[in-house]
């Protein structure tokens, strides 16, 4: 089977390995230029937030205010169309802002096209109620496919990825904060969650109480909390 100009010699269930291990690693580059972490040479870490806005990122955006830190959010298409004014504060608060599609579909085996309308969609939704063009993109579930790469050339969009997950959709606050903390890392990007996909006023109680705990921790430990661009700078 040939994918993205790769030949793979196994094959499991009609998907080659390459493309398995394309889709999902988050160190590949196989569907398009990505990165999973910054440089580390200084004692910084970006905080990411996926899946919003929702009504429970507002709170989140007191707290964070509160705290002097400067998080990353990757939005949907469709959450900022439902909650503008929320995603107008996220960018008037000075976070930076990222494309996570217009619907939060998963990825594999959808056409080409339907790939380049899900993120050109979501770029012009998020660019008009926000005023601000987004840079970065994180896919869905991190999930990549073919057509990605050619998308994120047309919309000049860098892929990210994370060095740690917080699961924090389906874990209590104590194990995402116990699971993050133990995992970071200077230059590291903590994935977690100001939605849940599509939902309307989703629970994220345990996030949000997650977050409380890990960036003091994180602060007594040393770290300045970063945007992804400024986490990439130097």
């Amino acid at each position: 089977m040939t994918l993205a100009g790769c030949t793979a010699g196994a094959v499991v269930g009609g998907v080659s390995v390459a493309a398995a291990y394309g889709s999902v690693s988050k160190g590949s580059q196989l569907f398009g230029p990505s990165i999973y972490r910054g440089p580390g040479r200084r004692r910084s870490i970006a905080l990411t937030f996926d899946d919003g806005p929702s009504e429970g990122t507002l709170t989140l955006l007191d707290y964070l205010d509160r705290e002097g830190v400067k998080a990353t959010f990757f939005e949907c298409g469709m959450n900022v169309k439902r909650l503008p004014h929320i995603a107008g504060r996220v960018a008037a608060a000075g976070h930076q802002i990222g494309n996570h599609s217009y619907s939060h579909p998963r990825l594999p085996f959808k056409s080409p096209d339907f790939i380049d309308r899900e993120f050109t969609q979501a770029q012009k939704v998020i660019s008009f109620e926000t005023g601000v063009t987004p840079m970065l993109l994180r896919a869905p579930y991190g999930f990549r496919w073919v057509g990605l790469r050619e998308v994120q050339q047309k919309l000049a969009l860098l892929g990210v990825m994370w060095t740690v997950i917080g699961y924090d959709w389906r874990w209590p606050a104590a194990r995402i904060h116990h699971h993050v903390l133990s995992r970071a890392e200077p230059g590291g990007i903590i994935c977690l969650h100001d939605g849940r996909r599509l939902e309307q006023q989703p629970d994220i109680s345990d996030t949000l109480a997650a977050v409380r705990q890990i960036v003091p921790v994180l602060k007594d430990r040393g770290y300045t909390f970063e945007t992804v661009n400024d986490l990439l700078r130097y």
